[in-house]
């Protein structure tokens, strides 16, 4: 059975952009890039899909492994970071929570931004004491999809930021839902990964 091939630009030919009367995703007249033909996936679940990216990314730069629970026991990925130099065991591990938002702009200003957890979810991340340390990831993300990433020859860029916190300890003080403190100074990233690594592998907490 023939296929429809797809038209350069990863559109199929008779789909026009009606802003430039070009296809979708192909270069408009004036030499710059028409909108693009984006999937119908929610952009929740969008969001969803980048962070564990960004996550890749920082785990594959600290040299550190993943694995998700199978079944899902409420904490998305288990990071792994291995060293001769750990004294607890030669290697380690990290349970990360992971939750994004557009709804707290890029470089929020003072020490700290809020973000909302189900209480159900902060039980899990403040348990205390425990055997393997959890942490929260939350990324910040543009509204608009196409602001998300950003590819040239040298680079591709994630926008925005992730920040991370320890939540051990921390009380619930809603009905359903409390609000918590990120530090803006605890960007995550492959060097923020390693030295948490590194602190609990001495027997330290994240």
């Amino acid at each position: 059975m023939a296929l429809a091939q797809p038209e350069p630009g990863g559109v199929l030919a008779g789909q026009i952009d009606p802003r430039t009367g070009t296809g979708a995703g192909a270069p408009a007249p004036d030499g710059t890039r028409a909108v693009p033909l984006r999937g119908t996936l929610a952009t929740t679940a969008c969001m969803e899909t980048l962070q564990v990216g960004y996550l890749h990314a920082v785990a594959a730069a600290a040299g550190c492994s993943l694995s998700q629970p199978f079944p899902d026991s409420g904490v998305d990925w288990h990071v792994s970071h291995g060293a001769p130099e750990h004294v607890v065991d030669d290697e380690v591990t990290v349970k990360v929570q992971l939750k994004a938002t557009y709804q707290v702009p890029p470089r929020p200003p003072g020490p700290t931004f809020a973000f909302t957890l189900d209480n159900e979810h902060l039980v899990k991340l403040a348990r205390t004491p425990v055997a393997v340390h959890k942490i929260l990831v939350v990324m910040l993300v543009p509204r608009e999809r196409d602001q998300w990433l950003a590819a040239g020859h040298d680079r591709l860029d994630l926008r925005h930021c992730c920040y991370w916190t320890n939540l051990a300890g921390h009380p619930v003080t809603g009905r359903r839902r409390t609000t918590v403190r990120i530090p803006t100074a605890r960007i995550f990233d492959d060097r923020a990964l390693c030295e948490i690594m590194t602190r609990v592998g001495s027997g330290g907490t994240p």
